[in-house]
Protein backbone atom coordinates (compact mmCIF):
# COMPACT_ATOMS: atom_id res chain seq x y z
CA UNK A 1 0.00 0.00 0.00
CA UNK A 2 1.27 3.25 -0.82
CA UNK A 3 0.36 7.28 -0.27
CA UNK A 4 -0.51 9.17 -4.02
CA UNK A 5 -0.89 13.20 -3.51
CA UNK A 6 -2.64 14.53 -6.19
CA UNK A 7 -3.44 17.96 -7.89
CA UNK A 8 -1.14 19.56 -5.88
CA UNK A 9 -1.53 23.56 -6.24
CA UNK A 10 2.26 23.99 -5.40
CA UNK A 11 5.03 21.19 -5.14
CA UNK A 12 8.52 22.28 -3.72
CA UNK A 13 10.73 19.74 -4.53
CA UNK A 14 13.42 21.27 -3.54
CA UNK A 15 15.29 18.71 -5.84
CA UNK A 16 19.22 17.75 -5.82
CA UNK A 17 21.16 16.17 -3.04
CA UNK A 18 23.68 18.59 -2.81
CA UNK A 19 24.04 22.15 -1.13
CA UNK A 20 22.54 24.95 -2.88
CA UNK A 21 24.43 28.09 -3.32
CA UNK A 22 23.68 31.53 -4.80
CA UNK A 23 21.20 31.64 -7.36
CA UNK A 24 20.23 27.74 -6.96
CA UNK A 25 18.97 28.96 -3.85
CA UNK A 26 16.46 30.66 -5.38
CA UNK A 27 14.87 28.01 -7.77
CA UNK A 28 12.82 25.35 -5.03
CA UNK A 29 12.17 23.34 -8.25
CA UNK A 30 8.49 24.04 -7.90
CA UNK A 31 5.91 21.62 -9.84
CA UNK A 32 1.81 23.22 -10.40
CA UNK A 33 -0.29 20.51 -10.54
CA UNK A 34 1.97 18.36 -8.98
CA UNK A 35 1.98 14.64 -8.03
CA UNK A 36 4.28 12.79 -5.54
CA UNK A 37 3.99 8.91 -5.05
CA UNK A 38 4.95 7.27 -1.95
CA UNK A 39 5.25 3.16 -1.94
CA UNK A 40 6.62 1.65 1.35
CA UNK A 41 8.78 4.48 2.80
CA UNK A 42 10.11 5.87 -0.22
CA UNK A 43 8.74 8.43 -2.64
CA UNK A 44 8.83 6.77 -6.61
CA UNK A 45 7.23 9.28 -8.59
CA UNK A 46 7.24 12.73 -9.18
CA UNK A 47 5.58 14.88 -11.65
CA UNK A 48 2.91 17.08 -12.78
CA UNK A 49 -0.92 16.16 -14.37
CA UNK A 50 -2.65 12.45 -14.44
CA UNK A 51 0.92 10.62 -14.22
CA UNK A 52 0.31 9.41 -10.75
CA UNK A 53 -2.81 7.46 -12.56
CA UNK A 54 -0.14 4.59 -13.57
CA UNK A 55 0.62 4.17 -10.45
CA UNK A 56 -2.36 3.62 -8.48
CA UNK A 57 -3.14 -0.19 -6.36
CA UNK A 58 -5.61 -1.56 -4.49
CA UNK A 59 -5.44 0.04 -0.95
CA UNK A 60 -3.21 3.56 -1.77
CA UNK A 61 -4.11 6.25 0.15
CA UNK A 62 -5.40 9.19 -2.21
CA UNK A 63 -5.02 12.92 -1.22
CA UNK A 64 -6.26 15.73 -2.93
CA UNK A 65 -3.41 18.81 -2.89
CA UNK A 66 -5.73 21.43 -3.97
CA UNK A 67 -4.90 24.23 -2.48
CA UNK A 68 -2.39 22.80 -1.03
CA UNK A 69 1.55 23.65 -0.75
CA UNK A 70 3.65 20.43 -0.29
CA UNK A 71 7.32 20.29 0.31
CA UNK A 72 10.32 18.07 1.97
CA UNK A 73 9.89 17.23 5.72
CA UNK A 74 11.54 20.06 7.31
CA UNK A 75 14.70 19.57 8.51
CA UNK A 76 16.01 21.53 11.72
CA UNK A 77 20.04 21.41 12.20
CA UNK A 78 20.73 22.99 15.07
CA UNK A 79 18.87 22.49 18.43
CA UNK A 80 19.15 21.51 22.05
CA UNK A 81 15.80 19.55 22.97
CA UNK A 82 16.92 17.66 25.51
CA UNK A 83 16.84 19.81 28.86
CA UNK A 84 15.35 20.44 32.37
CA UNK A 85 13.44 23.31 33.44
CA UNK A 86 13.28 26.75 31.67
CA UNK A 87 14.47 30.14 31.90
CA UNK A 88 11.25 32.77 31.52
CA UNK A 89 12.68 34.46 35.20
CA UNK A 90 15.65 35.65 32.53
CA UNK A 91 13.26 37.70 30.69
CA UNK A 92 13.09 40.71 32.81
CA UNK A 93 17.23 40.80 32.93
CA UNK A 94 16.97 40.77 28.69
CA UNK A 95 14.01 43.83 28.74
CA UNK A 96 16.49 45.64 30.95
CA UNK A 97 19.72 44.92 28.41
CA UNK A 98 21.55 42.68 30.78
CA UNK A 99 23.47 40.58 27.70
CA UNK A 100 23.68 37.08 27.28
CA UNK A 101 27.04 36.67 28.48
CA UNK A 102 26.67 38.93 31.65
CA UNK A 103 23.77 36.69 32.53
CA UNK A 104 25.81 33.36 31.86
CA UNK A 105 28.59 34.95 34.28
CA UNK A 106 26.28 35.66 36.78
CA UNK A 107 25.43 31.62 36.62
CA UNK A 108 22.61 32.07 34.96
CA UNK A 109 21.84 30.98 31.23
CA UNK A 110 23.31 28.14 30.13
CA UNK A 111 24.66 27.32 33.62
CA UNK A 112 21.13 27.44 35.20
CA UNK A 113 19.87 24.79 32.83
CA UNK A 114 22.92 22.84 33.59
CA UNK A 115 21.66 22.75 37.06
CA UNK A 116 18.20 21.21 36.38
CA UNK A 117 19.32 18.77 33.47
CA UNK A 118 21.80 17.31 36.41
CA UNK A 119 18.92 16.62 38.58
CA UNK A 120 16.58 15.15 35.85
CA UNK A 121 16.58 11.16 35.31
CA UNK A 122 16.60 9.47 31.85
CA UNK A 123 12.66 9.62 31.88
CA UNK A 124 12.19 12.54 32.95
CA UNK A 125 13.83 14.39 30.07
CA UNK A 126 13.02 12.08 27.57
CA UNK A 127 8.90 12.68 28.49
CA UNK A 128 9.47 16.57 28.25
CA UNK A 129 11.81 16.47 25.20
CA UNK A 130 9.11 14.53 23.52
CA UNK A 131 6.55 17.14 23.86
CA UNK A 132 8.71 19.49 22.30
CA UNK A 133 9.38 17.10 18.97
CA UNK A 134 5.67 16.42 19.03
CA UNK A 135 4.94 20.20 18.58
CA UNK A 136 7.91 20.16 15.90
CA UNK A 137 6.20 17.26 14.00
CA UNK A 138 2.79 18.97 13.85
CA UNK A 139 4.59 21.52 12.26
CA UNK A 140 5.59 20.01 9.85
CA UNK A 141 9.82 19.18 11.20
CA UNK A 142 10.49 15.62 10.55
CA UNK A 143 14.55 15.21 11.22
CA UNK A 144 16.65 17.53 13.59
CA UNK A 145 19.68 17.55 15.32
CA UNK A 146 19.94 17.31 18.88
CA UNK A 147 23.03 18.65 21.26
CA UNK A 148 23.47 17.91 24.40
CA UNK A 149 26.06 20.24 26.49
CA UNK A 150 23.95 20.58 29.66
CA UNK A 151 24.51 18.33 31.31
CA UNK A 152 28.90 19.74 31.30
CA UNK A 153 30.26 16.17 33.12
CA UNK A 154 30.21 12.98 31.62
CA UNK A 155 27.62 10.86 33.54
CA UNK A 156 24.83 14.00 32.31
CA UNK A 157 26.49 14.21 28.97
CA UNK A 158 26.44 10.97 28.15
CA UNK A 159 23.10 10.87 29.78
CA UNK A 160 21.08 13.48 27.46
CA UNK A 161 23.01 11.71 24.10
CA UNK A 162 21.36 8.32 25.18
CA UNK A 163 17.96 10.62 25.56
CA UNK A 164 18.47 11.23 21.99
CA UNK A 165 19.38 7.90 21.03
CA UNK A 166 15.69 6.17 22.73
CA UNK A 167 14.08 9.44 21.08
CA UNK A 168 15.75 8.60 17.78
CA UNK A 169 14.16 4.98 18.10
CA UNK A 170 10.97 5.70 19.84
CA UNK A 171 9.66 9.34 17.81
CA UNK A 172 8.43 9.89 14.75
CA UNK A 173 10.72 12.33 14.25
CA UNK A 174 14.70 11.21 13.09
CA UNK A 175 17.06 12.67 15.93
CA UNK A 176 21.09 13.65 15.04
CA UNK A 177 23.40 13.28 17.92
CA UNK A 178 26.13 16.31 18.49
CA UNK A 179 27.86 15.81 21.72
CA UNK A 180 28.67 19.41 22.98
CA UNK A 181 30.43 19.11 26.11
CA UNK A 182 31.95 22.79 25.33
CA UNK A 183 29.39 24.83 25.77
CA UNK A 184 30.37 26.64 28.55
CA UNK A 185 32.18 26.23 31.73
CA UNK A 186 30.63 24.73 34.55
CA UNK A 187 30.75 26.86 37.76
CA UNK A 188 32.91 23.97 39.74
CA UNK A 189 35.64 24.73 37.19
CA UNK A 190 35.51 28.26 36.89
CA UNK A 191 39.03 28.99 38.15
CA UNK A 192 40.50 25.89 36.72
CA UNK A 193 39.10 25.91 32.91
CA UNK A 194 41.95 24.10 31.99
CA UNK A 195 41.39 21.01 33.93
CA UNK A 196 37.71 20.83 32.42
CA UNK A 197 39.01 21.31 28.70
CA UNK A 198 41.44 18.28 29.36
CA UNK A 199 38.62 16.29 30.95
CA UNK A 200 36.44 17.02 27.54
CA UNK A 201 39.22 16.23 25.69
CA UNK A 202 41.25 12.83 27.47
CA UNK A 203 37.92 11.93 28.84
CA UNK A 204 34.14 12.63 27.67
CA UNK A 205 35.54 12.93 24.04
CA UNK A 206 36.77 9.87 23.82
CA UNK A 207 33.96 7.61 25.71
CA UNK A 208 31.96 9.18 23.46
CA UNK A 209 33.06 8.51 20.66
CA UNK A 210 33.56 4.44 21.61
CA UNK A 211 30.31 4.22 22.99
CA UNK A 212 28.99 5.79 19.64
CA UNK A 213 26.71 8.34 21.49
CA UNK A 214 27.04 11.26 18.63
CA UNK A 215 27.74 11.75 15.52
CA UNK A 216 29.17 14.97 15.54
CA UNK A 217 31.24 17.11 18.07
CA UNK A 218 30.77 20.86 18.48
CA UNK A 219 32.06 23.72 20.60
CA UNK A 220 31.01 27.56 21.63
CA UNK A 221 33.35 29.63 20.13
CA UNK A 222 32.74 32.98 21.81
CA UNK A 223 33.73 36.17 23.87
CA UNK A 224 33.47 34.36 27.47
CA UNK A 225 32.85 31.07 26.74
CA UNK A 226 35.76 29.18 24.79
CA UNK A 227 38.71 31.01 22.74
CA UNK A 228 39.25 29.74 19.17
CA UNK A 229 42.69 28.54 20.28
CA UNK A 230 40.56 26.23 22.76
CA UNK A 231 37.87 25.28 20.04
CA UNK A 232 40.31 24.30 17.59
CA UNK A 233 42.18 21.71 19.86
CA UNK A 234 38.60 20.71 20.80
CA UNK A 235 37.68 19.93 17.58
CA UNK A 236 41.13 18.44 16.40
CA UNK A 237 40.27 15.69 19.29
CA UNK A 238 37.11 15.11 18.16
CA UNK A 239 38.02 14.35 14.81
CA UNK A 240 40.74 12.38 15.72
CA UNK A 241 37.72 10.47 17.42
CA UNK A 242 35.98 9.90 14.29
CA UNK A 243 33.47 12.86 15.14
CA UNK A 244 31.95 15.62 12.27
CA UNK A 245 32.81 19.02 13.31
CA UNK A 246 30.60 22.07 13.58
CA UNK A 247 30.99 25.28 15.50
CA UNK A 248 28.77 27.69 17.47
CA UNK A 249 30.41 30.45 15.83
CA UNK A 250 30.85 34.13 16.50
CA UNK A 251 27.00 35.08 18.02
CA UNK A 252 27.54 37.70 19.67
CA UNK A 253 31.46 39.20 18.61
CA UNK A 254 33.67 37.99 16.27
CA UNK A 255 36.36 35.85 17.32
CA UNK A 256 37.52 34.22 14.18
CA UNK A 257 35.03 31.48 14.85
CA UNK A 258 33.94 31.50 11.49
CA UNK A 259 37.44 31.73 10.05
CA UNK A 260 38.31 28.48 11.94
CA UNK A 261 35.11 26.71 10.69
CA UNK A 262 36.90 27.28 7.21
CA UNK A 263 40.01 26.05 8.36
CA UNK A 264 38.83 22.84 9.99
CA UNK A 265 36.64 22.35 7.10
CA UNK A 266 34.02 21.41 9.75
CA UNK A 267 30.56 20.70 7.98
CA UNK A 268 28.66 23.36 9.81
CA UNK A 269 29.43 27.00 11.09
CA UNK A 270 26.36 28.28 13.37
CA UNK A 271 25.04 31.40 14.57
CA UNK A 272 27.57 33.61 12.82
CA UNK A 273 25.56 36.87 13.34
CA UNK A 274 28.68 38.61 14.41
CA UNK A 275 31.00 36.94 11.63
CA UNK A 276 33.33 38.94 9.62
CA UNK A 277 34.63 39.33 5.58
CA UNK A 278 37.46 36.95 6.39
CA UNK A 279 34.83 34.46 7.70
CA UNK A 280 31.77 34.83 5.09
CA UNK A 281 35.14 33.67 2.26
CA UNK A 282 36.59 31.24 4.92
CA UNK A 283 32.93 29.20 4.75
CA UNK A 284 32.50 29.70 0.64
CA UNK A 285 35.93 28.65 -0.31
CA UNK A 286 35.84 25.94 2.09
CA UNK A 287 32.28 24.52 1.17
CA UNK A 288 31.04 24.98 4.98
CA UNK A 289 27.33 25.45 5.55
CA UNK A 290 26.36 27.96 7.50
CA UNK A 291 23.40 27.66 10.05
CA UNK A 292 21.60 30.85 10.71
CA UNK A 293 19.30 31.20 13.77
CA UNK A 294 17.37 33.80 13.65
CA UNK A 295 14.65 33.10 16.13
CA UNK A 296 17.76 33.55 18.26
CA UNK A 297 18.58 36.79 17.55
CA UNK A 298 15.33 38.20 17.72
CA UNK A 299 14.31 36.59 21.11
CA UNK A 300 18.23 38.18 22.41
CA UNK A 301 17.31 41.76 21.21
CA UNK A 302 20.46 42.15 19.65
CA UNK A 303 19.43 44.40 16.93
CA UNK A 304 20.73 42.57 13.97
CA UNK A 305 21.15 39.22 11.87
CA UNK A 306 23.23 36.96 10.77
CA UNK A 307 24.25 38.30 7.18
CA UNK A 308 22.33 35.88 4.85
CA UNK A 309 22.61 37.96 1.89
CA UNK A 310 26.05 38.34 2.28
CA UNK A 311 26.28 34.79 2.89
CA UNK A 312 24.69 33.87 -0.12
CA UNK A 313 25.89 36.16 -2.74
CA UNK A 314 29.35 35.38 -2.10
CA UNK A 315 28.42 31.43 -2.39
CA UNK A 316 27.97 30.21 1.03
CA UNK A 317 25.58 27.41 1.20
CA UNK A 318 22.98 28.51 4.07
CA UNK A 319 20.80 26.47 6.52
CA UNK A 320 17.96 27.91 8.68
CA UNK A 321 17.15 26.21 12.60
CA UNK A 322 15.55 26.65 15.44
CA UNK A 323 18.05 26.95 17.57
CA UNK A 324 14.85 25.19 20.43
CA UNK A 325 16.74 25.85 23.85
CA UNK A 326 15.24 27.15 26.85
CA UNK A 327 17.34 30.18 27.16
CA UNK A 328 17.46 32.38 23.34
CA UNK A 329 15.30 30.66 21.37
CA UNK A 330 12.31 28.87 23.33
CA UNK A 331 10.24 27.77 20.62
CA UNK A 332 9.79 24.59 18.48
CA UNK A 333 8.53 26.09 14.83
CA UNK A 334 10.33 26.34 11.66
CA UNK A 335 7.26 27.99 10.61
CA UNK A 336 8.37 30.87 13.34
CA UNK A 337 12.25 30.87 11.92
CA UNK A 338 10.46 31.20 8.10
CA UNK A 339 9.11 34.80 8.91
CA UNK A 340 12.21 36.10 10.96
CA UNK A 341 14.28 34.51 8.07
CA UNK A 342 12.42 36.80 5.65
CA UNK A 343 11.81 39.79 7.23
CA UNK A 344 14.63 40.02 9.43
CA UNK A 345 17.16 38.52 6.88
CA UNK A 346 15.29 39.34 3.77
CA UNK A 347 15.67 35.64 1.86
CA UNK A 348 13.14 34.94 -0.31
CA UNK A 349 11.18 32.52 0.29
CA UNK A 350 12.29 30.02 -2.17
CA UNK A 351 16.08 30.27 -0.44
CA UNK A 352 14.01 29.58 3.02
CA UNK A 353 12.73 26.38 1.90
CA UNK A 354 16.01 25.36 0.57
CA UNK A 355 17.63 26.07 3.78
CA UNK A 356 15.11 24.69 5.74
CA UNK A 357 15.25 21.36 3.53
CA UNK A 358 18.20 20.25 1.81
CA UNK A 359 20.97 22.25 2.98
CA UNK A 360 19.40 22.02 6.03
CA UNK A 361 20.23 18.10 5.29
CA UNK A 362 23.23 18.64 4.33
CA UNK A 363 24.07 20.74 7.66
CA UNK A 364 23.46 17.09 9.48
CA UNK A 365 24.88 14.65 7.16
CA UNK A 366 21.48 13.41 5.47
CA UNK A 367 21.40 14.92 2.06
CA UNK A 368 21.05 11.36 0.37
CA UNK A 369 17.89 9.94 2.08
CA UNK A 370 16.35 13.74 3.54
CA UNK A 371 15.46 17.14 1.95
CA UNK A 372 13.67 17.05 -1.16
CA UNK A 373 11.09 15.27 -3.09
CA UNK A 374 12.41 13.17 -5.99
CA UNK A 375 12.56 9.07 -6.63
CA UNK A 376 15.09 7.40 -3.77
CA UNK A 377 14.35 9.47 -1.23
CA UNK A 378 12.56 8.78 2.02
CA UNK A 379 9.01 9.88 2.14
CA UNK A 380 9.03 12.67 4.81
CA UNK A 381 6.43 14.76 3.02
CA UNK A 382 5.01 18.10 4.97
CA UNK A 383 1.32 19.66 3.88
CA UNK A 384 0.71 23.21 4.18
CA UNK A 385 -2.84 25.14 3.69
CA UNK A 386 -1.02 27.31 1.36
CA UNK A 387 -1.79 28.22 -1.81
CA UNK A 388 1.75 28.69 -2.88
CA UNK A 389 4.84 28.92 -0.98
CA UNK A 390 5.05 32.96 -0.99
CA UNK A 391 1.56 32.78 1.02
CA UNK A 392 2.98 30.32 3.21
CA UNK A 393 5.84 32.89 4.74
CA UNK A 394 3.10 35.86 3.71
CA UNK A 395 0.54 34.52 6.36
CA UNK A 396 2.57 34.06 9.65
CA UNK A 397 1.92 33.52 13.11
CA UNK A 398 -0.01 30.67 12.44
CA UNK A 399 0.59 26.41 12.07
CA UNK A 400 -0.68 25.95 8.08
CA UNK A 401 0.39 22.00 8.45
CA UNK A 402 -2.54 19.91 7.02
CA UNK A 403 -1.40 16.62 6.99
CA UNK A 404 2.49 15.13 7.62
CA UNK A 405 4.25 12.48 6.62
CA UNK A 406 6.74 10.46 7.64
CA UNK A 407 8.63 7.15 6.04
CA UNK A 408 5.70 6.82 4.05
CA UNK A 409 3.69 7.07 7.36
CA UNK A 410 1.17 9.96 7.82
CA UNK A 411 1.85 11.05 11.35
CA UNK A 412 0.31 14.45 11.75
CA UNK A 413 -3.38 15.37 10.12
CA UNK A 414 -5.42 18.16 11.28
Amino acid sequence: MGIIIKNIDCLVTCEGSYRKKKEEMKDAKIIENGYVVVKEENIVAVGSGEGYKEYITQGDTILDGRGKTVTPGLVDPHTHVVYAGSRERELPLKLNKVGYIEILKMGGGILSTVENTRKASVEELAGEARKRLDIMLNHGTTTVESKSGYGLDLESEEKILKVNQLLNESHPIDVVSTFMGAHAIPKEYKENRQEFIRIINEEMIPYISEHKLAEFVDCFCEEGVFTTEECKNILEIGRQHGLKLKIHADEVESVKGAELAGELKATTAEHLIAASDDGIKALADNDVVAVLLPSTAFYLMLGKYARAREMIDKGVAVALATDCNPGTSPTESLQNVMTFACFGMRMFPEEIINAMTINAACAIDRERSVGSIEPGKKADIAMFNSKNLNYLIYHFGINSVDKVIKNGKIVVER
